[in-house]
């Protein structure tokens, strides 16, 4: 699981795969995690992105790959490879569509169906920021769902940088066993891989499906 030593500080490397319908706020996340920004103009992301981003936790250094997949019906064929090898699953779903949340439970299926035990889940209700009234998922009720499902559940808000840091920082608390109520499993397999290998992956899908709008174009 350790990567290497640096002058007593132990280097970790964890893929985190996003999981969720379309327009949930997947790449908004990510982007206020990483740059703390929001823009209200995220174009629709397009088959499979990636970004990396360390960490610290106690004396870990934590690297986190994070890839943001496609809500899109027509992406979800190369979603599983990327689920397959993943430490941490984050499924998102927005507090204001009831629809959203009613694709949470295949979105869990499909990453315990691929790793099992051996990938944390966590869900994410994003848009907390949103007036309740507007909101169409009752807490509580989500609350009960995370339970019975075993799920490290987080209400926040993309848009207002609302408990961002915080799931990040409990989820790798959870991966480098620092919780005093650790993950009940073995071992946390690493899933670090070198990032032109991530950039090479994520260019060729965006290629391929640039390809195939090619050639159904009806010129």
């Amino acid at each position: 699981m350790t990567l290497e030593g640096t002058t007593g500080s132990s280097k970790f490397k964890f893929k985190v795969v996003f999981l969720g319908d379309q327009s949930v706020g997947k790449t908004s996340i990510i982007h206020r995690f990483i740059y703390d920004s929001f823009d209200d103009n995220y174009q629709a992301t397009i088959g499979i992105d990636f970004m990396s981003h360390k960490m610290f936790v106690e004396d870990k250094i934590i690297i986190l790959n994070l890839w943001d997949t496609a809500g899109q019906e027509r992406f979800k064929s190369l979603i599983p490879s990327y689920i397959k090898d993943s430490a941490v699953a984050i499924v998102v779903f927005d507090l204001t569509s009831r629809s959203s949340f009613a694709s949470v439970e295949k979105w869990i299926e499909d990453a315990r169906s691929l790793r099992d035990d051996e990938v944390l889940l966590v869900l994410a209700g994003n848009k907390c920021d949103v007036s309740p009234d507007q909101h169409q998922v009752n807490s509580r009720e989500v609350q009960t769902f995370a339970d019975s499902k075993g799920l490290m559940y987080f209400e926040l808000s993309a848009k207002e940088g609302i408990n961002i840091t915080q799931m990040f920082n409990e989820v790798a608390k959870k991966l480098t066993g620092l919780e005093t109520d650790p993950i009940k499993r073995s071992e946390i397999k690493n899933t670090g891989f070198s990032l032109e290998q991530a950039q090479t992956t994520a260019q060729n899908a965006t290629k391929s499906e640039q390809k195939k709008k090619s050639n159904n174009c009806a010129c």
